[in-house]
């Protein structure tokens, strides 16, 4: 009995697991995007187990110990999930689908809109385009890939210059930030890797809805969200190196010595006291700088909610000696569903660390560098702080740029928290109502101790220092909305939508300062000899918002939107400003007409509407005193008051009128796709800080904020795109071309021109103009023809006797034929900005391998050189070119070497001290902006443990090509002003950088 009641059990267990074993099999199949295109790294799961695979570089899985009632996911980032129940299949191929903002919408003011019904200027960068260019900061990923948008990268940390259709306003020229839905100044504390696109919107019919904030164009960043699916993990880094490998040909000790007789000192001595050495400067600030950045993400979804966190730690040691910046910064967005109502948040937070690059005196480390003797040392122990500077003996006050930027520290510490929280209720089909509140915060503590020394006779401190400046503000936006959407007739497609905004700004800072003569070993601000001031600001905004979507069967598309804005930045009188726009689309492509032909996008569209600008400083229409400044009194100072900046009670908006027609088209199922626009904007009333003459007796400054200024700026921009999708082999090539012309047109009653630039210094006065006719700030100086050779020669232009002029000096023209030289015979001599900017960029890949080049360059604008002025204005000792070996030189009144193209060293003034032709150069340059070349790892070693593995060597700015003879033709400004623009004061130069990555998805 017990024989066959095992066997009985035997048997049940037999047929039991062939039962298992016939229910469970194996799922294959290949997953794809809509193009055919074969996905690497796909996720397959089947729902409620651990059971998952992923697909290798072919888009191929296999999924065992699948049942028949089992459902799988198919997921891909940016793509949408597909569930599927298994049933009787072993093979399922799926096609993913692009996700609807991907395929069919693009981020606007307030919300999205499908791109066939977009009227107005709008170009969009992707996380794939982003992730190409290993960056730090997110700004750089536009440059030379959004049609019509400058970019201008400096010193690490430190936020890139960016503007949209050239400059149209003389204050501040950045664009609005608006990260989901939040505004901001600029993009410092988020990580490139959570951005998922950008979307700069460059015309009214894009920017109107955000008023006051969006005259210079708005760049509207969207985060990576969660995505329904199983949770995802991702980590991603890199490490590399990038240096400065140009430099400027100076004088070696030997060329020194023998140029500093023929300027009248012999320094043969003091060159032999140090040991007749040769140290290169620049050599000295250079160093190769160290880049890393890692990167851990995840990311989740269910039918009803979805999140996705992340954390990345950054740090980039700099090109130049000291300096560097550091960014710890982490991010969470979520998303959940309760019903008819949608709540949600985006929260990002960064900790930032910047040491910046250092000055002495008014001059850069670079001004120091090519400036600096090269017989000196670099240290000398025997100096208090060690190192080795000038004496009055040398005749030369460069500081030692090493001591600059070692001695003591500088670090400027940064907090930055910028988030939402919103809530989106659906009160009946079509209708909807959005609340959200935005919070932009930040604090920066600025700390620097200068330790005492004393490099030489020159450059002496008996004192250490410490100076802080520390800042606080808030920006915090209230938004309420109502979105109404409805479809009448089947074909008349209306969205109505009403905002009210409220924007409440906050900020104070407080910078303190001392001296300690006892210790340097204490770094703390202390009361004696001390010095403190404060300052805080409140701003405050109001805006009423309405606009109107209305097309008809998607073919003819009409949008009307309105703002009324209300500034705290104005008086009472001036305080309301009022924008609006139209724009008008027709999607010729879905005519009946068109059916069949080649196109499958073709879009005309236009747009004319208005904008605003309040960016001045706060309080300027409004009296203020200073109760420390003294009088003379019998003799003596009496304190007493007196008024301080200058106020202007009747400031008004600036406004801007955009007018923009563009051309959208697609060939072959958008195989070629490409754009065209034109724009043409008129600014109004701009903005300036005027000077004003002594005699007005403004102690606070010597400027008045007025109304001074009408410019229009206009151009073309053109945008061509090709996508091959098939075979093993695939490749894209994305194109742009971006023109802007800008011209004041109009001056305030009584004003002629005005002049601007950076600190005013011997050569290198204000000579930025602004005048009827110009362009906005064009460089301001005397043209040049050469070199006199000769006295007769100079008594031909100015008569016998008439001149201080003499041979070997500047040949100046004589603009208005007087025989005198003076500020009448000044013109236009450069325009810093270029005729237009371009990019171009090519990725391809072959099975496993995949490529990225991107170049990008401008064209046409002018660099005023100031380091040329250093290195070549022969004024006094200094070190200099190696140019200037072959200047003119004058043997009893003649030129001996009539092919000089420098003057005689220190010659007359007129030589040096005033800005001329010589120091202008061409500014066009070509570069190449990145090159990669990736390997996506495939096989079951890494599929049972990875999604995708993907290394990858990049190289950035490997390859320039220019005619400026300066470090890098990348030039912004020299200093925050627009006014200072194309002028290289010894500007930081951009490395070049190679890196080695890692991509990783589990």
């Amino acid at each position: 009995m017990m024989l066959k009641i095992k066997f009985a059990i035997i048997a049940l267990l037999i047929i039991s697991s062939q039962n298992v074993m016939a229910q469970s099999k194996t799922i294959q199949g290949v997953i794809t995007d809509p193009s055919g295109f074969p996905l690497p790294g796909a996720s397959v799961n089947v729902e409620g187990s651990k059971n998952s695979a992923s697909t290798d570089f072919d888009g191929k899985y296999s999924l065992q110990g699948v049942n028949a009632t089992d459902k799988i996911t198919f997921s891909y980032v940016g793509l949408i999930s597909q569930t599927i129940t298994v049933g009787t299949r072993t093979t399922i191929d799926v096609v993913l689908a692009l996700s609807t903002q991907n395929l069919n919408e693009v981020v606007v003011a307030y919300g999205t809109q499908k791109r066939a019904k977009v009227t107005g200027a709008i170009s969009t960068v992707g996380s794939k385009d982003i992730a190409a260019v290993p960056i730090t900061n997110a700004e750089s990923a536009l440059q030379g890939r959004a049609a019509g948008v400058t970019v201008v990268n400096g010193a690490p940390g430190s936020s890139p210059t960016v503007s949209i259709r050239g400059l149209s306003t003389m204050g501040n020229s950045a664009p609005l930030y608006v990260i989901d839905g939040v505004l901001t100044g600029n993009l410092s504390g988020l990580s490139p890797n959570d951005i998922e696109s950008m979307s700069v919107l460059k015309d009214a019919s894009t920017t109107a809805l955000y008023g006051s904030k969006a005259f210079n164009g708005v760049i509207v960043v969207t985060t990576k969200k969660g995505k329904k699916g199983p949770g995802q993990l991702s980590f991603s880094t890199y490490v590399g190196g990038q240096a400065v490998t140009k430099r400027y040909d100076v004088l070696n000790t030997q060329q020194y010595l023998q140029y500093a007789k023929d300027l009248g000192s012999d320094l043969t001595a003091r060159a032999a006291e140090f040991g007749n050495i040769n140290t290169n400067w620049q050599d000295q600030i250079f160093q190769t700088g160290l880049m890393q950045d890692y990167n851990l993400s995840f990311s989740n979804g269910t039918e009803t909610s979805t999140s996705r966190y992340s954390a990345e730690y950054m740090k980039q040691e700099g090109a130049i000696i000291n300096t560097g910046f550091e960014r710890y910064s982490f991010r969470a967005n979520n998303t959940q569903d309760i019903g008819k109502l949608k709540v949600g948040s985006n929260i990002g937070v960064s900790f930032s660390t910047i040491n910046p690059e250092r000055s002495a005196g008014g001059r850069t480390l670079l001004e120091h560098a090519i400036k600096m003797a090269p017989y000196f040392p670099i240290y000398n122990a025997n100096n208090l702080g060690g190192y080795q500077g000038p004496s009055a003996i040398d005749g030369n006050d460069a500081e030692n740029p090493v001591r600059v930027a070692n001695l003591g520290s500088q670090k400027i510490n940064n907090l930055s928290i910028i988030g939402n929280i919103y809530a989106e209720l659906e009160i009946f089909k079509g209708l909807k109502f959005r609340s959200q509140v935005s919070l932009d915060y930040y604090t920066s503590k600025d700390h620097t101790f200068v330790p005492s020394f004393q490099d030489g006779s020159y450059h002496k401190q008996a004192f250490s220092t410490t100076n802080e400046t520390n800042g606080q503000g808030q920006t915090i936006v209230f938004d309420n909305s109502l979105t109404y959407k409805t479809t009448i007739a089947g074909k008349h497609n209306l969205e109505v939508l009403g905002v009210i905004t409220k924007i409440d700004g906050k900020s104070q800072t407080l910078a303190a300062g001392s001296r300690y003569s006892i210790s340097d070993e204490i770094d703390q601000l202390r009361y004696n000899e001390g010095s403190l001031t404060s300052a805080n600001y409140v701003e405050k905004n109001i805006g009423y918002i309405a606009r109107i979507n209305y097309d008809y069967n998607d073919k003819y598309l009409l949008a009307v939107s309105g703002r009324r804005d209300a500034s705290s930045r104005f008086g009472a009188n001036n305080r309301w400003g009022n924008f609006y726009s139209v724009a008008l689309g027709w999607n010729m492509a879905k005519e009946s007409f068109m059916e069949n032909s080649i196109f499958s996008t073709l879009k005309l569209r236009a747009s004319t509407g208005t904008t605003g600008n309040d960016r001045i400083e706060n309080y300027q229409y409004a009296a203020t005193l200073l109760t420390t400044y003294n009088y003379p009194i019998n003799g003596g100072n009496a304190q007493g008051v007196s008024m301080g900046v200058a106020s202007n009670p009747n400031l008004k908006w600036e406004s801007k009128t955009d007018r923009n027609i563009g051309l959208d088209f697609g060939l072959f199922e958008d195989k070629f796709t490409g754009s065209l626009e034109y724009f043409n904007n008129k600014s109004s009333d701009i903005l300036f800080a005027v000077p004003l003459a002594a005699s007005v007796g403004s102690a606070g400054g010597g400027t008045q904020i007025q109304n001074v200024a009408d410019v229009k700026v206009s151009g073309f921009e053109v945008s061509l795109g090709y996508n091959d999708r098939k075979g093993d082999f695939t490749w894209s090539a994305v194109a742009n071309l971006g023109t802007s012309k800008n011209e004041v047109t109009g001056l305030a009653p009584g004003v002629t021109s005005v002049l601007g630039g950076p600190t005013a210094r011997a050569g290198l006065e204000n000579f930025s103009r602004l005048e009827v006719g110009q362009p906005l700030f064009y460089f301001y100086g005397y043209q040049t023809n050469g070199i006199y050779q000769n006295q007769a020669e100079v008594d031909a232009v100015f008569g016998s006797g008439q001149t201080t002029i003499k041979p070997g000096d500047i040949k100046i023209v004589d603009r208005d034929g007087n025989k005198i030289i003076n500020s009448n015979d000044k013109t236009n001599i450069g325009n810093p900005y270029p005729d237009f900017t371009y990019g171009l960029n090519l990725t391809a890949a072959y099975k496993n391998f995949d490529f990225n080049c991107f170049i990008s360059g401008v064209q046409g604008n002018d660099i005023f050189n100031a380091n040329t002025f250093d290195l070549k204005g022969m004024n006094r000792l200094f070190n200099a070119s190696t140019d200037v070996l072959d200047r003119a030189i004058v043997v009893n009144g003649v030129v001996t070497n009539p092919s000089a193209t420098l003057p005689r060293a220190q010659g007359a003034d007129i030589n040096w001290s005033s800005a001329n032709q010589r120091y202008v150069e061409d500014g066009s340059y070509t570069r190449l902006k990145n090159i990669a070349l990736g390997y996506t790892f495939s096989g079951d070693a890494f599929k049972a443990y990875f999604s995708k593995i993907r290394f990858y060597v990049s190289g950035q700015n490997l390859i320039t090509i220019t005619k400026y003879s300066g470090l890098d033709p990348e030039i912004a400004r020299a200093d925050a002003n627009a006014n200072s623009a194309g002028i290289d004061l010894g500007r930081y130069p951009q490395p070049k950088s190679v890196i080695f990555g890692l991509d990783v998805t589990f």
